[in-house]
């Protein structure tokens, strides 16, 4: 039932398909689950009826992530579009997209280079407005390096208000709205199109590529574990783990 009919009545999701997806699904799951679970440590109920269920098999979607080469272009053309900081620093940061909308100058340290995530914006019944994040993990601080301080104090010196991402009205962007200037700027460039979402992979991929262990890759993404991290970039890491092969077999083939 709720794959097929499980979706809430939202403006924003009129044109949406009404069912759930397996993963929401398989996630609402899992906190019945929990529940009925405690209900049985604590006597309450004689088992867990939400064992044993039949649940939905997982659809993966492929990860979409843009290449170092491809960055080049699509910074140049983010720059001609006026649009480069917002995403540099989510490409810097891995954010995601609610969590970049929702910075305030105050969660910005330019001294220290650290950015605080203590919320995020989101568009519910078609009012875009701030609400809490999205998990315990989600609440967070991350370091920043000297280009992107150096970005971030340019973007203050021209944008006034309280949010670092302004709409022109002064309010916090519309997440719709930074989804379709992508589409627009990936356009120009003749680069793939791609979710906002993949600039969060972007990061991660590149990130792991170039030696960021698993751990703080994890931590800067608000994941609620490292093995959740080593799970979704597998790929990554297997391809890190026979270089690491490699170069042990060359160091020991050395020694005899």
């Amino acid at each position: 039932k709720m794959l097929d009919g499980g979706r809430v009545e939202r403006i924003e999701s009129k044109k949406q398909p009404k069912g759930l997806s397996p993963k929401t699904v398989r996630n609402l799951h899992q906190v019945i689950s929990s529940a009925l679970k405690l209900a049985v440590q604590q006597k309450l109920i004689p088992s867990n009826p939400a064992e044993g269920c039949s649940l939905p098999r997982l659809e993966h979607r492929e990860m979409q992530t843009l290449t170092a080469d491809q960055l080049e272009t699509f910074f140049r053309e983010a720059k001609a579009s006026g649009v480069f900081e917002l995403y540099y620093l989510e490409l810097a940061t891995g954010l995601r997209r609610g969590e970049l909308l929702g910075l305030h100058w105050e969660d910005i340290d330019l001294e220290q280079q650290t950015i605080t995530v203590r919320r995020q914006v989101v568009r519910i019944n078609g009012q875009v407005v701030e609400a809490p994040l999205k998990t315990k993990n989600s609440y967070r601080a991350l370091s920043i390096g000297a280009d992107a301080a150096e970005i971030l104090r340019q973007q203050k010196e021209n944008v006034g208000g309280i949010y670092v991402f302004p709409s022109p009205t002064g309010g916090p962007i519309s997440p719709d709205s930074v989804l379709h200037m992508l589409h627009r700027v990936l356009n120009r460039a003749g680069l793939p199109k791609v979710r906002f979402h993949d600039l969060r992979h972007t990061f991660a991929t590149l990130a792991l590529q170039n030696g960021v262990d698993i751990k703080t890759v994890s931590g800067m993404l608000g994941h609620y574990s490292a093995g959740f991290t080593l799970d979704t970039y597998a790929h990554v890491t297997t391809i890190a783990q026979r270089q690491a092969a490699d170069v042990m077999g060359n160091v020991l083939s050395g020694a005899f």
